[in-house]
């Protein structure tokens, strides 16, 4: 038990024991975890570093050169096929605007690509807030950097289960679990960064940044916020419903036990 737990446990059996019923509720126990509250940040938000990873890339021909030609400094983080698209797009030039994210992190990704972005760096990125000095301080300490965009969209759950001869297993294999982590954190961090989880917003997004010189402003990263936590809303509820439809016995049948 952590201190923090034992100190909590102290307060309840404390209270527990108390004759005085106002008393009792005085001492009710208290959570000591401590939330930034943040009161100032920029409206207007310079993209310079995107993190990209999905599984469908519609129209990633178009996203691509778009934020180059309105920022030709951009720098792009990328893994595994999503990776090899962009640097298909970019051809001779990749180098100077594309790294690998296994670069970034100093970690390679994982057989099968079971762990890609799921990285401290990655995430102190994504988190950091602008007027915030201590995480400033990380960023120094572990050579990251903040990351303004994240685009982003998920392994095909919903096709996979949707095949007539689809197994638990099979369904298990596709559960995203970097691609939810990174919006939810793009998102929840939308006063500083812009999560993107629909193709079909691209060409609207390379308009508003035309139009803020590059720049995304406090509206549209609160509108992709939304969108973003309602994409993996749905996308969870698609997985709860899937395994709360079969029977532990199709489930045990897929493994030697």
């Amino acid at each position: 038990m952590t201190k923090t737990s034992t100190f909590l446990s102290h307060i309840y059996e404390s209270n527990r024991n108390q004759s005085d019923p106002e008393r009792r509720l005085r001492l009710l126990p208290i959570n000591i975890m401590t939330i930034n509250i943040v009161n100032k940040i920029d409206n207007l938000v310079k993209v310079q570093r995107v993190l990209v990873s999905v599984s469908d890339k519609t129209d990633l021909e178009q996203l691509i050169p778009g934020l180059l030609e309105i920022n030709p400094q951009i720098q792009f983080f990328s893994t595994g096929g999503t990776f090899s698209k962009i640097k298909e797009i970019l051809g001779n030039k990749w180098e100077s605007s594309l790294t690998p994210v296994s670069d970034y992190t100093g970690q390679p990704e994982t057989q099968g690509g079971l762990v890609k972005t799921l990285d401290f760096k990655i995430y102190l990125g994504l988190l950091t807030e602008t007027y915030n000095n201590s995480h400033h301080e990380d960023l120094q300490r572990t050579n990251a950097v903040p990351i303004d965009m994240v685009v982003v969209n998920l392994y095909p759950f919903q096709q996979t289960i949707s095949k007539p001869d689809v197994t638990p297993e099979m369904a298990r294999g596709n559960i995203d679990i970097g691609g939810p982590c990174m919006i939810r954190a793009s998102a929840k961090n939308f006063l500083r960064v812009a999560s993107v989880v629909d193709p079909s917003d691209y060409l609207q997004i390379l308009s508003w940044l035309k139009d803020n010189n590059g720049c995304t402003s406090l509206d549209i990263r609160y509108k992709l916020a939304c969108k973003a936590f309602g994409h993996t809303a749905e996308y969870d509820a698609t997985i709860t419903d899937f395994f709360k439809s079969i029977s532990f016995d199709k489930v045990r049948n897929c493994y030697r036990l």
